[in-house]
């Protein structure tokens, strides 16, 4: 049977050493649920948040088992949890992603040198309650704001900011979460609208307001080119890891 957890402190020995910034937001029970199958000893724990799930402990295939509707990225603790995620969604898609170092000491006056190639006609805003609305309204922007439970927890715990252009969001970077020390970075841009510096100008923007308030940007890349964008903005990757996409073809974006 399984358990939603509330006193995360069980747990949290076995994600020791798991830097994941999505696994603190749960462990520190600002966003995301955990789940056991033994709420008094656990010794298997999953961690959900978003549409990330993290599997840690002794593996168990009923965690595994557990997930809800739609797409979901499964991140194995080790290659026996791996087994099972293949064993259980036969049609998962094996990905690599790519950890990001978490002690960055960022380059101030380049972040802000950046902000300088804002195009004319555009504008940088920091999501407030209007936008939030504006960002549910499309798939790519969606992610900006829908890991949040509601809107009020989003304007509390979230720090985001879009760039508009005519009245319409086409670019962004906002807190996919949120841990006590920082935030998760969650970036995209309207296809018509790449290769003109709008995601490198919405993360320096973003990255230097959570400076300003003592937050850690924290950075993980689903591929070399969110990779390469975070080394332009200063961060250096770390390792490579293994993750599952399940039902991807539910996938938004």
């Amino acid at each position: 049977m399984i358990y939603e957890l509330d006193d995360t402190s069980k747990v949290e020995s076995l994600f020791e050493g798991w830097q994941e910034t999505l696994i603190y937001s749960c462990l520190q029970k600002i966003m995301g649920k955990v789940y056991v199958t033994d709420p008094e000893k656990p010794l298997s724990a999953s961690a959900f948040v978003g549409c990330f799930v993290f599997f840690a402990g002794k593996p168990d295939l009923e965690l595994v088992k557990n997930k809800p509707c739609g797409f979901l990225i499964m991140t194995p603790q080790n290659t026996e949890w791996a087994e099972l995620i293949e064993k259980s969604y036969p049609d998962a898609k094996k990905i690599t992603r790519y950890a990001i170092k978490k002690d960055t000491s960022f380059d101030t006056e380049a972040l802000k040198k950046n902000l300088e190639l804002l195009p004319d006609g555009y504008e940088l805003k920091s999501i407030d309650e209007e936008l939030y609305d504006k960002c549910l309204e499309h798939p790519v922007t969606a992610d900006f704001v829908s890991s949040f439970e509601s809107k009020e927890k989003y304007l509390e715990y979230g720090r985001g900011i879009v760039i508009l252009k005519d009245g319409c969001i086409v670019s962004g970077a906002s807190s996919y979460t949120r841990y006590k020390e920082g935030i998760e970075i969650e970036v995209d841009t309207f296809e018509p609208e790449r290769r003109k510096h709008l995601a490198l100008i919405a993360c320096s923007a973003l990255i230097l307001n959570c400076l300003e308030e003592g937050l850690y940007p924290s950075w993980d890349a689903h591929n070399l080119n969110s990779v390469h964008l975070a080394e332009k903005l200063g961060y250096e990757p770390d390792h490579e890891y293994i993750a599952y996409e399940v039902a991807s073809d539910q996938r938004t974006h």
